[in-house]
Parts: structure tokens; C-alpha cells; sequence
């Protein structure tokens, strides 16, 4: 049985941690002087009542939560955290749309990146950055987040864990999962100030290094200028952007492991970084073929933007360098690709993940001796390793699961006036957390701002499920989660 009690204690002790950075944004609007200081002061009020409010309702409530509350409560919360973080973008009136609002805001939580802001250059220097905050935030998990700063007010974070995090399976460094939150942030924290410094040096501001890190980091995309990246027309900014984009998109416990612990080895043996690798250069190299062969491309810039663009959809972070919609289409279908299959699990980038594409590879291989030597036993190995057979089951259920919302969401958004190619990449950008789609009516450099409402809603939807993997929102939607026993 679910208690909503410990449910809305939670979800209340959490939002005190929105309202405290929709504070640090306040600060910032006061020190720019621009005209959403009441815009985050008032946001941060209603945060807060918020906050009492659904504490208030769970104040007798304990702190153990089982199984299915932790499945509510991380879908949950990422509703809840978005309904009230799009209030700076309402009450500025820069996004008066609900509709608008919303879709951002979760597509700044889910590290989607997909905007409805035409023109992004308008929008004051806070809501710039409370853009790409949100991306940060969300890139490692909301509840992931309080369990490395506050385990205490988490009960059951192992459950919660399991709800919010990516991958088939998890991989535990410490017998305490707060410790494990609190390496993984570290490397976290080192990538994105890794890239603060890098933008700084190559000569981008302070303001914009800090947004630009954020969202990359995320593997978001959000950006402070409307061209992204390609602002600033330096292929030193873009490699910069490439190399941090690549390490967002690793695992950060192989990250971890790598630096910290000194196993250089275990880079070289991991199964799913080597496939990572394998398709970043095959796809890279294709493009840049077609970029020199038929549309003209020097090789060097052909090279540089084929691998930029390639990084930034294998890892979900969705800038751009060029305009890959005026490329040859044989491009988009590599792209598209690349948008699905994603980057690695235990990272901030979303997609099917390369782990998962490796246990099918081998899936496959096993099948195909199975038919030449039908009495073997071929167990499934990843890094040297047995795979339970258990996994084999839930990765077939999700990659049928994925498919079939994918063509489901496709069939809806064609059905409401959006051309096929558009439709198709927009349901796949919004499950798989990219941000852009593939076509000339909205392609990779425009925002969404003509999708019809229900399908902005709809898309809000695809980039929640995407982000939580799937299952942990549609078991909600089944019978037996609700019932006593």
C-alpha cells in the first residue's frame, strides 16, 4: 500500500532545496539589476509555501520508504519540481504560456534542451542562468542530488536509487550509497569546472563559461545565444565543447575509478566505453565524407563539425556548431542514430545507452552460435564478467517498450500536422533527452515554438519518461502498483 503521507513529506523537504536555488538566482538578479528580481523572489515564496505545505501534510509521517513509494516519488517530484520552476519563467513574462512554460522547464530538468524561445538573447541574465542550472541539476538526478548533500532526508535511497538511475544495472563503489552520490558529484563538479576554466581560457566570459559548463556537463544544451556554440566562431570553443561533451556522456564511475583509484586498465576492458568510442569515429567519419564529398566542406572543418555534432547527440546535449538540418540526409540518418543509441549508462546523457547496445550485440552473437552448437551454454559477459540471464528479459521489454513509444508518439504528433521526418525526430529527441530535431520545418538550430500545445504537452511526457528510463513512470499506470498487496 502506498502512505501518501511520507510521499508528500519528501517531495515538501525537497522543494526547500528549489526554493534555496531559486534564492542563489535572486541574489544574481539583484546584483545584475534586471527585471526578474520579483519574478525569483515571488517564485521562491510560493516554492516554499509549497514546500510547508506538502510537509505539513507528511508531518506525522516516518522516513523508511518501501519499493513502490520510491517509484511515486521520483516521478513525482519531477512533476512537482517542474510545475514550480517554471514560475520565474511565468511571472517574468517572458514565457506567459503555461503550456511554454512547463515544456521548458522539464525540458530543462530532463536535460532535453529543446526550447520554445525563439529568441533566447532577450531573456535577462538569470533566467539564462536558472535555465542552465536546471539542466545541472537534473543532469545526475533531483533525488541523486539530496541523497549526496542530505541522506537523512531520503529514506530508502537505495529504492530511490534504483527509480532514478540509468543503466541496466548500477555498480556500487561503497557499502554507503551517500558516499558512492558524494564521489559521483565530485567528478561531476571537477568536469564542469574543468570547462569553466577551459571556456575561460580560450577567451569566453565568465557568465556565459558558467551556462555553456552547465549545460554541458548536463549534457542539456540550453544555451545563452541562439546560434549556441557556433556564436562564437572559434574551433577552439568547439573542440573544448567536444571534449567535455564526450566525458559528460562516459560513466562516471569508470570516471572515478580512472583518476581517482588509478585503473587506467579498466578504460581499456570496459565493454560499453569501447563501443562508445567505436560509433563516435564511425559516425563522425561518415559525415565528414559526405560533408567533403557532396557538399563541399573543407576536410578540417568537415572533420570538426562532423565530430561536434556527432558527440553532442551520441551524449544527448543537443548544441550545434552547424546546422546539420542543411546537411545530406544520409547524415540525418547517422544522427538519428546516434540519438538513439546515446551515450553510456551511469552518465547525464539519455538515450537507449551503449551498455544496452552491447548486451544485444552479444545477444545476438550468442544466437548465432546457439543455431551451430544448439547444446552450448553462452553466458552473456561485459567486461569480463557473467550477466545475470535475469537482465535479458528487461532489456527486451525496454528496447519493445522504447520502440513502441517512439511510433506511438511519432503517429500522434503526424496526426496533428507536423511532416513526417519532423515528427519522427521529435518523438526521438524527446525520449532520448537530445533537444534538437531533424527536418526543414523544425530543424536542429530552431525551437519548438510551433508545435501544436497537445503535443508540447505530449513531448513534456516523452522527456520524463526518457529521462527516468521508461519503466519507472508507466508501472505507476498499472493495476497492480495501486493495489494492497
Amino acid at each position: 500500500m502506498v502512505r501518501f503521507s511520507i510521499v508528500s513529506k519528501i517531495i515538501g523537504q525537497l522543494l526547500f532545496l528549489e526554493a534555496a536555488m531559486m534564492m542563489v538566482c535572486l541574489v544574481m538578479a539583484i546584483c545584475y539589476r534586471e527585471d526578474d528580481v520579483m519574478a525569483f523572489l515571488i517564485s521562491m515564496v510560493f516554492t516554499v509555501c509549497g514546500g510547508l505545505v506538502f510537509k505539513f501534510y507528511g508531518r506525522n509521517a516516518g522516513n523508511e520508504l518501501n519499493r513502490r513509494e520510491a517509484y511515486l516519488v521520483v516521478a513525482l517530484i519531477w512533476v512537482v519540481f517542474c510545475a514550480f520552476g517554471m514560475l520565474p519563467l511565468l511571472i517574468s513574462g517572458y514565457v506567459p504560456s503555461v503550456t511554454d512554460a512547463y515544456f521548458e522547464t522539464m525540458s530543462g530538468f530532463t536535460t532535453t534542451g529543446a526550447t520554445i524561445i525563439d529568441d533566447v538573447e532577450c531573456l535577462p541574465h538569470t533566467i539564462l542562468f536558472w535555465r542552465s542550472l536546471t539542466h545541472w541539476i537534473g543532469g545526475l538526478g533531483i533525488v541523486f542530488f539530496t541523497i549526496a548533500i542530505l541522506p537523512s532526508v531520503v529514506g530508502g535511497s537505495i529504492k530511490v536509487f534504483a527509480a532514478e538511475s540509468t543503466g541496466p544495472m548500477q555498480t556500487k563503489m561503497h557499502p554507503r550509497l551517500s558516499t558512492d552520490a558524494k564521489w559521483i558529484w565530485m567528478v561531476y563538479l571537477a568536469i564542469t569546472a574543468a570547462c569553466v576554466l577551459s571556456f575561460r581560457v580560450a577567451g569566453m566570459g565568465l557568465f556565459d563559461s558558467v551556462c555553456y559548463s552547465m549545460s554541458i556537463a548536463g549534457t542539456g544544451g540550453f544555451a545563452t545565444h541562439n546560434d549556441s556554440l557556433a556564436h562564437f566562431g572559434s574551433p577552439a570553443i568547439e573542440y573544448i565543447g567536444t571534449l567535455f561533451q564526450f566525458l559528460a556522456g562516459m560513466n562516471f564511475t569508470l570516471i572515478y575509478v580512472v583518476l581517482f583509484k588509478g585503473q587506467i586498465k579498466k578504460l581499456f576492458i570496459n565493454s560499453e566505453f569501447k563501443l562508445y568510442c567505436w560509433v563516435i569515429a564511425v559516425s563522425t567519419a561518415l559525415i565528414a565524407y559526405f560533408l567533403v564529398s557532396r557538399s563541399g566542406y573543407e576536410l578540417d572543418d568537415a572533420v570538426r563539425h562532423a565530430l561536434f555534432q556527432t558527440v553532442t547527440f551520441i551524449t544527448t546535449t543537443g548544441m550545434f556548431s552547424d546546422d546539420a538540418g542543411l546537411w545530406p540526409h544520409f547524415t540525418w540518418v547517422v544522427l538519428g542514430f546516434c540519438m538513439f543509441i546515446g551515450s553510456c549508462a551511469g552518465s547525464t546523457s539519455g538515450g537507449f545507452k551503449c551498455i544496452r547496445g552491447v548486451m544485444v550485440l552479444k545477444i545476438i552473437r550468442n544466437e548465432l552460435r546457439q543455431i551451430l552448437h544448439p547444446n552450448a551454454v553462452l553466458p552473456i559477459k561485459i567486461n569480463r564478467q557473467n550477466i545475470q540471464m535475469s537482465h535479458v528479459p528487461s532489456l527486451l521489454a525496454f528496447f519493445v517498450t522504447y520502440i513502441l513509444i517512439c511510433l506511438f508518439a511519432s503517429t500522434v504528433i503526424i496526426l496533428s500536422g507536423v511532416d513526417d521526418t519532423n515528427s519522427i525526430t521529435i518523438a526521438l529527441s524527446s525520449i532520448s533527452n537530445v533537444g534538437p530535431a531533424l527536418g526543414k520545418t523544425i530543424g536542429p538550430t530552431m525551437s519548438w515554438s510551433s508545435l501544436p500545445e497537445g503535443v508540447k504537452w505530449l513531448c513534456s511526457l516523452l522527456m520524463l519518461i526518457g529521462r527516468l528510463e521508461i519503466m519507472t513512470v508507466l508501472v505507476l499506470f498499472t493495476r497492480g502498483f495501486w493495489k494492497e498487496n
